[in-house]
């Protein structure tokens, strides 16, 4: 019995050798693994990327999207349906085109390469000379997209941004991740120090003291949401999105508040008589009415423009920038930084026609009133300026140059010690009421000069 079955396979052996080089000879493709492959698709089955959805194939002249002709012959794959899960990592859209190639591996990971040849084959794509990145089964996925206004065909695929190594020694590390927050953390110290101290002491719970502690606050706040925005970055698009929405809104209110007070002053210089007229409560009350209107209609407005009005075109070599939804567009930033730009003319206007005006009163008439009126017009002046660099060197860092971020980092961190400074620390009644409430003998406040 064994004889027999052993001469048997004997006989069948020539057979299989001849299979096997007849294969090789031809290019049959190679026999089936035991294991298929898993490759990731976007959207469900009978289903293609139409402009930002999926939607059912029968809506374009297309096919479904397969693996077919992506992997080699003969290899079975399992699809798997559904985005890529990427946790803190941000999810990026990839576009094959000219500069972006996309291959499927063997294994079924996605091979990334960006190429700087725009006719260049992608059988000649060399893997030594080409920057590129593996994305695991698991971190992408591919579809195929159509553009329902062109017509246009594309392949592309979202991916998990990969994880990059980051070294501690890297200035721009430290300047980001380390020097920039901790001035943000300063920044949030001082202007809260200065609406806390307004609020203690009665003494500065007038017009000017409220403006000036509404003011602090906004400026805190968009400290605060410009510090989630740091950490928020390439993690969470919606708190990204969100923060950045609090950070333009809460700097329009405090210019909005800035030049209420400009008008406020400017008003008063104009008053027949400077004694009678209605207490500051209800003033602040009347003022906060007309801020917070134009700050909410304003707000509503960028917000809408944000998510239905602002174009983003399409760039043939984006490389995978950041998505739309996770930053204000530029519609958005326009509606914001318009109507500070106007106040900024106004508060300008406000401080030389009030300037101009105290410069016409005679030393007879002359009194208490219009003394503080012209010290409080030079206190206005001296946040104008503060705000307006802070506002300046904000737009300046917005350029693709690592040098105007960094001299934004570094001014953000002297411009709320000064208006801390300006507002509370120069005048030398502020700082013997602090004295009087906060401390006895020894005291930092009776270290700092007199005026």
């Amino acid at each position: 019995m064994e004889n027999s079955l052993i001469s048997s396979l004997r006989n069948l052996a020539p057979l299989l050798v001849l299979i096997i080089l007849s294969r090789e000879v031809h290019g049959l493709p190679p026999l089936p693994t035991l294991s298929p492959v898993i490759v990731d698709k976007c959207c469900h089955e009978q289903e293609i990327f139409i402009d930002d959805h999926c939607a059912p194939v029968n809506q374009s002249a297309e096919s479904e999207w397969t693996p077919e002709g992506h992997l080699p012959r003969g290899m079975r794959f399992h699809v798997v349906t559904g985005m890529p899960v990427c946790g803190p990592r941000q999810p990026w859209h990839v576009f094959h085109n000219a500069s972006d190639r996309l291959v499927l591996l063997e294994d079924g990971s996605l091979r990334h390469f960006i190429v700087d040849e725009p006719d260049l084959p992608d059988d000649e794509i060399d893997i030594e000379r080409h920057l590129h990145h593996d994305y695991a089964e698991g971190l992408y996925c591919r579809e195929k997209h159509v553009d329902s206004l062109t017509g246009q065909v594309t392949q592309f695929a979202v991916v998990c941004a990969p994880e990059v190594p980051v070294s501690w020694k890297s200035l721009d590390f430290i300047m980001r991740r380390i020097i920039d927050p901790a001035l943000h953390m300063i920044a949030i110290f001082c202007y809260l120090t200065a609406a806390i101290i307004h609020f203690i002491l009665p003494q500065l719970r007038d017009m000017m003291g409220n403006v000036l502690t509404t003011i602090a606050v906004c400026l805190a706040v968009s400290e605060a949401a410009d510090l989630v925005c740091i950490f928020t970055e390439f993690t969470s698009p919606s708190a990204f999105l969100t923060a950045d929405f609090l950070l333009f809104t809460s700097l329009l209110g405090a210019f909005l508040w800035l030049n209420s007070l400009g008008f406020y002053l400017w008003r008063t210089s104009r008053s027949n008589n400077v004694f009678l007229r209605m207490t500051d409560g209800r003033k602040y009350c009347y003022y906060s009415y007309y801020v917070w209107s134009w700050t909410i209609l304003l707000t509503t407005i960028a917000i809408f423009a944000h998510f239905f009005l602002d174009v983003v075109e399409e760039l043939p070599e984006h490389h995978g920038l950041m998505p739309r939804q996770v930053a204000v567009g530029w519609l958005g930033i326009a509606l914001f930084f318009f109507p500070v730009a106007c106040t900024i003319l106004l508060d300008l206007y406000f401080f030389l026609s009030t300037s101009q005006l105290m410069s016409r009163i005679t030393l007879y008439d002359y009194g208490h009133i219009h003394h503080k009126l012209r010290y409080s017009n030079r206190l206005f002046f001296k946040i104008f300026l503060i705000m307006c660099l802070y506002w300046t060197f904000l737009l300046v860092s917005w350029l693709p140059f690592n040098g105007t971020y960094y001299s934004f980092v570094i001014v953000n961190g002297i411009v709320a010690p000064l208006y801390l400074y300006s507002s509370l620390l120069s005048q030398k009644r502020v700082r013997f009421l602090l004295k009087k409430v906060c401390c006895f003998e020894n005291c930092l406040f009776s270290l700092l000069p007199s005026r």
